[in-house]
């Protein structure tokens, strides 16, 4: 059994912050921006330390790795069965065991924002068919995350599994005997989802207007243009033959960790025309050179102006708030243009502006966001203790709109993530107020009913997947189990109890109104009283319990807590 851990806290002792929050209820709410949910000693850490500190405290720690995980999984399947394999769920397992327990949860938390901005997902069949490839790619958002916007956007265009995604791993130069032109899909995406959107930004993330209209920032010709950079590009092999490009394989042969490692460049496949877009030109080439071509239009785009105002708002948005003032976001891509050190695209200091920034400490009628399904679940994780019987922690796949999340991590339905970044929920108050709710987009009847009765099953049987014999051993539930002590010890009091569900879910932002509400429910489940030989004391021991889990599950379901304020 793999015990609950307390997930950031510690360290050497130090004198209490200059920046340190007034309350213990200010550093949860930040907290929740910057982990998968508080802890007590996380709080306690923020309390002591500071946010700055604790930012450069968690930065400066060493990645945790998903591939790790996937792989230690796969071989202790293998070992009782040689044809079995770790799959998706070792991935969505490494996920989750993280998500709960990683000492790096601020990577963590960033590299999962970076996983829905620039997205690959396992519904595509290639990716997921190649799980551990998945898994390697969180690793990489984990640790190019925290690098340079440049150095990220390349990791991300030469990463297989995003060229299998949007299909530019083995896309070739035009051949006009054929009719062949390069494959445009990646050109255009990572243009519109990855760096620089489709409107011409100014500084502060407004569109920049002509005429009273929006300017678009790149033409169809732009795409052809940029298309052609992304030719030549295939599985790293052991030469620059056909084969190789085509199969990965030569000989019979193959890299392995062909599935991970950066794209090799195939001269004999990249166009030497002239490459055009975004008032650029790459020089018709001689000898062609698919890493000069690539790093050039990478260059490019990075430098774009738009870069800073449209990736930092919607780091912004998965983070902190899905409305963040023009003033909001013109300080983020500030930090972006030079980090005060001459450096663009700082990705360390980036987040830190997104974090530090006033209005991510204050709140407002039009602060905070949805708390999307994944980050619901986790919260709940780490407010409670739990362990894993099998020591996987094999929450497994949560798609299902009606029994589960309707959402899984790294599984989004298209490249345009879950819910987009400017959706907005038709015929609702946000609309009228000219506001976006992008996680109200996978929000509705079904989604609302299958959430609530998601988590309460999660209270009653524990959490994931239904473990029957597993190396010898018979378990018979499921695999995550909650620790309620705590709780339980509260049971015979619900006032007492009422508060500390609310202090630990919703960080004491819960209305009077709603804690009475809570407080009757609670309230109304009798726990019989002793018999004088004690033979009712499973009977009390069940009574408690099932106020435990009603005050959880009435906190769990409330707006207080769908909402991230």
């Amino acid at each position: 059994m793999l015990a609950a851990c307390g997930g950031g806290g510690g360290g050497e002792d130090a004198p209490i912050a200059s920046d340190a929050p007034a309350t213990r209820e200010e550093a949860a709410r930040f907290l929740t921006q910057a982990t998968f949910g508080p802890t007590q000693a996380d709080i306690e850490r923020v309390m002591r330390i500071g946010y700055e500190r604790w930012i450069d405290e968690q930065l400066a720690r060493a990645p945790s790795s998903h591939r790790a995980l996937w792989e230690a999984a796969d071989r202790a399947l293998k070992a009782s069965d040689p044809n079995a394999s770790a799959g998706q769920e070792g991935v969505l397992n490494a996920f989750w065991r993280h998500a709960v327990h990683g000492a790096d949860q601020l990577r963590l938390r960033h590299a999962y924002a970076l996983s829905q901005i620039f997205v690959i997902s396992m519904v595509d069949g290639t990716v997921g068919d190649n799980p551990r490839a998945v898994a390697a790619w969180l690793d990489m958002l984990n640790e190019q995350g925290v690098g340079t916007y440049r150095q990220l956007l390349e990791s991300v265009s030469r990463h297989p599994m995003m060229g299998v995604y949007l299909s530019h791993l083995r896309n070739q130069k035009a051949n006009p005997a054929t009719g062949r032109v390069p494959d445009e899909n990646y050109a255009r995406e990572v243009m519109q989802l990855f760096s620089i959107g489709i409107v011409e930004l100014n500084p502060d993330g407004t569109p920049r207007t002509v005429g009273g209209a929006p300017v678009e920032t790149y033409t169809p010709a732009d795409i052809s243009g940029l298309a052609k950079v992304f030719t030549g590009w295939s599985w790293d092999c052991v030469d620059t033959s056909n084969g190789c490009f085509y199969s990965g394989t030569v000989n019979g042969r193959s890299d392995p960790d062909r599935s991970f490692k950066p794209m090799k460049g195939y001269a004999q496949f990249h166009s030497t025309e002239a490459k055009t877009f975004l008032g650029t030109t790459i020089a018709a080439q001689t000898t062609a050179d698919p890493q000069a071509s690539l790093t050039a239009a990478l260059d490019a785009i990075a430098n774009h102006p738009n870069v800073g105002p449209f990736f930092g708002r919607q780091l912004i948005q998965r983070l902190v708030t899905s409305n963040p003032s023009p003033q909001y976001v013109h300080d983020v891509a500030r930090v972006f243009a030079d980090n005060g050190k001459g450096v663009r695209g700082d990705l360390k200091a980036v987040l830190k502006a997104v974090l530090l920034h006033p209005e991510a400490r204050t709140m407002s009628d039009t602060s905070g966001k949805v708390r999307e399904p994944v980050l619901r679940l986790s919260a709940y994780l780490r407010a409670f203790p739990h362990t894993s019987d099998t020591g996987r922690w094999r929450v497994g796949n949560t798609d299902n709109p009606g029994s589960a999340l309707g959402q899984s991590p790294m599984r989004a339905p298209s490249v345009f993530n879950f819910f987009r970044p400017g959706y907005v929920p038709p015929g609702t108050y946000a609309a009228a107020a000219g506001l976006v709710v992008p996680e109200m987009q996978i929000a509705h009847e079904t989604t609302a009913a299958g959430y609530v009765n998601f988590m309460r099953d999660n209270l009653s049987s524990g959490v994931g997947v239904y473990n029957g014999t597993i190396d010898g051993v018979t378990y018979n539930r499921r695999d995550l189990r909650p620790d309620f002590t705590a709780e339980l010890a509260l049971a015979d009091r619900p006032a007492a109890l009422v508060d500390h569900v609310v202090v630990k879910l919703t960080y004491g932002t819960v209305s009077q109104a709603l804690k009475d509400t809570i407080l009757e429910a609670v309230a109304s489940i009798a726990i019989p009283a002793p018999t004088s030989n004690g033979s009712n004391a499973s009977a009390i021991d069940t009574a408690k319990l099932n106020r435990v889990r009603a005050a959880i599950l009435l906190v769990l379901a409330s707006p207080e807590f769908l909402v991230q304020r």
